[in-house]
């Protein structure tokens, strides 16, 4: 069952994207590299509630 889960920058704090997982097979949080346009650069983004 895949759940809808929100990635929120490291640096600003803003929720900029959204994507789905499998939380079965993928219990950790997920972390990306994507761009953020309030930073204006390519930060962390990681997995929030």
């Amino acid at each position: 069952m895949r759940d809808i889960i929100t990635l929120q920058c490291n640096e600003c704090k803003n929720r900029n994207y959204s994507t789905t997982k499998n939380k079965k097979k993928t219990t950790a949080r997920l972390e990306f590299k994507k761009f953020c346009n309030t930073c204006r650069t390519h930060t962390v983004h990681r997995e929030t509630k």
